[in-house]
């Protein structure tokens, strides 16, 4: 049995608006950390949109407004993971040794990344995996341990943990270059 058209588009209409507020809202934090996750900017900003247009998918009468930035930062964090796997997986068929370079950070990149230093984008694109998750939500999205347990699936003991070795190991690497 289909939904009248007329019921699709009544729907349709609340629920774009409501995604392009969150987009105004959220959407460079997002792709600040999607970029700082992934290394490049075109893959940071197909990451966001997919999780925008994951949304509106999705998109149900009576979504609570207050989780859905939560929503967004999860299926930001997912979409960047499996990336980075889809790279690694295209680069271990063409037979090329996998490994992890930081990447080339271009000036677009950098005022994306809120004019951080190339130096210390480099650094962090050299952290494990968590790591460079955890600071990004820490530092580039601002949560606190609880939201970053929450969007990672793990205990606000790890959170901490796993941010205090990542900047203990920033810290090391910024030394060791200056």
């Amino acid at each position: 049995m289909s939904v009248p058209i007329r019921h699709q588009l009544a729907v349709a209409e609340p629920a774009s608006q409501a995604i392009e507020d969150l987009y105004r809202a959220h959407g460079l934090a997002l792709v600040r950390f999607a970029l700082l996750l992934v290394g490049d900017q075109p893959t940071a900003d197909d990451v966001v949109q997919d999780a925008f247009l994951g949304l509106h998918r999705n998109w149900r009468r009576g979504n609570d407004p207050a989780n859905l930035p939560a929503y967004l930062r999860t299926a930001v964090l997912n979409a960047a993971r499996s990336a980075v796997r889809a790279r690694i997986r295209r680069q271990a068929l063409t037979l090329r040794a996998v490994r992890h370079d930081p990447p080339a950070w271009s000036a677009e990149a950098v005022v994306m990344a809120g004019q951080d230093s190339p130096a210390l984008l480099a650094a962090v694109a050299r952290l494990p995996r968590r790591q460079r998750e955890v600071l990004g939500l820490r530092y580039f999205l601002e949560l606190s341990e609880k939201e970053i347990a929450e969007a990672m699936g793990i205990t606000r003991g790890t959170v901490a943990s796993t941010t205090a070795r990542a900047l203990k190991a920033l810290a090391r690497q910024l030394k060791e270059e200056q």
